[in-house]
């Protein structure tokens, strides 16, 4: 089924935080190792897309929770799966093995999910490959006193999202989300790995999701762009959608839905956190309080596809599809084309 065919009749729901649900597991050490890396010779706690491989059954187990609740998008377990974010486990060796187990993960819950009495009239949900920032950046300096110096090159996160982006395809994702940007040089990168993938292989382009990161109140990214520069900047990729996530919780972040929704040319997704942390890291806010303002938003007609980010739960995904099922989703602007002529 053509996600452009539904996109156009309803709001989607893509799913919330994986990292919040594998916390209520309370995982150790040993859990992470699994029987393959007992022995491994680094700390692999918090190396939350290893369990894709180690823990199977618990990502699949999280997907189906998604699912029920709502999801017709599930983001595969893949937000650090890259050699180099994989460095700080000394695992850059397993990025491709990393990106097609968890989409494997996603697939088996779909299908689980299909297959099941809970899925009712629903007929497809879609395997998204998450593809994260990095936790390196290309646009700013780790070295306060050498602005001009970068950890990584332009090249060297090129080739590292090629090899993601080429695993997550033979695992038989559906869509590539690039997502959490703070830096729109890194997402750059991204983009260009993936054309370039595509055009290589000789391979039908998969649809390519991107979704920013506002960081405080200013309206901008980390790297500094507002977000009519961050959408004009990677607007050549002629996304699928283009959207928020993360950093802000829902209540902050909707005068920038506003924005966004008013110059994207494709389809909009936001997907906020559940509120701001407080003072412990923990995200109070309740599943019906983030689905009241997204429904706001789908009632003013700004997205066309909604979900959670860091402390969601398949609750709030549950209380988001409810409230937004009624409204019809964002319609996209008729853009005119303006021929310039020389003198």
């Amino acid at each position: 089924m053509d996600i452009k065919q539904e996109l156009e009749k309803r709001i989607l729901i893509i799913d919330g935080a994986m990292g919040t649900m594998i916390q209520r597991y309370q995982l150790e050490e040993e859990d992470y190792r699994g029987e393959r890396f007992k022995n491994w010779h680094t700390d692999v706690k918090g190396n939350n897309d290893l369990l894709s491989i180690t823990q199977p059954k618990i990502i699949e187990e999280i997907h189906l929770q998604y699912l029920i609740a709502g999801a017709d998008i599930i983001e595969t377990n893949t937000f650090s799966s890259t050699t180099i974010a994989q460095a700080d486990y000394d695992m850059q060796s397993l990025a491709y093995e990393l990106n097609t187990a968890s989409a494997k993960c996603a697939r088996n819950a779909i299908e689980k999910f299909l297959a099941s009495p809970e899925a009712k009239d629903r007929k497809n949900a879609w395997v998204a490959g998450a593809i994260g920032p990095l936790n390196k950046t290309l646009s700013l300096s780790p070295d306060v006193n050498n602005p001009g110096y970068r950890a990584v090159t332009f090249d060297e996160v090129a080739t590292a999202y090629t090899e993601q982006i080429k695993s997550l395809v033979d695992g038989g994702v559906d869509i590539l989300l690039i997502e959490t940007i703070f830096d729109t040089l890194n997402a750059k990168a991204a983009i260009y790995a993936a054309k370039k993938f595509f055009r290589d292989n000789k391979l039908p382009e998969l649809p390519i999701m991107i979704s920013g990161t506002i960081t405080d109140a200013s309206g901008r990214t980390l790297s500094g762009q507002t977000l009519e520069a961050f959408y004009t900047s990677i607007r050549h990729a002629s996304p699928l959608s283009v959207g928020l996530n993360c950093a802000l919780g829902a209540t902050q972040m909707r005068p920038h839905v506003e924005e966004l929704s008013q110059i994207a040319e494709c389809y909009t997704s936001v997907y906020p956190n559940a509120g701001l942390p407080n003072a412990f890291g923990q995200y109070d806010e309740q599943p019906h309080e983030t689905a009241h303002i997204i429904a706001e938003w789908a009632q003013e007609g700004f997205v066309n596809i909604v979900g959670g980010c860091c402390g969601t739960t398949p609750d709030h995904i549950k209380h988001i599809a409810d409230y937004v099922r009624d409204f019809k989703p964002r319609q996209l602007p008729v853009v005119e084309s303006t021929l310039f002529q020389g003198e």
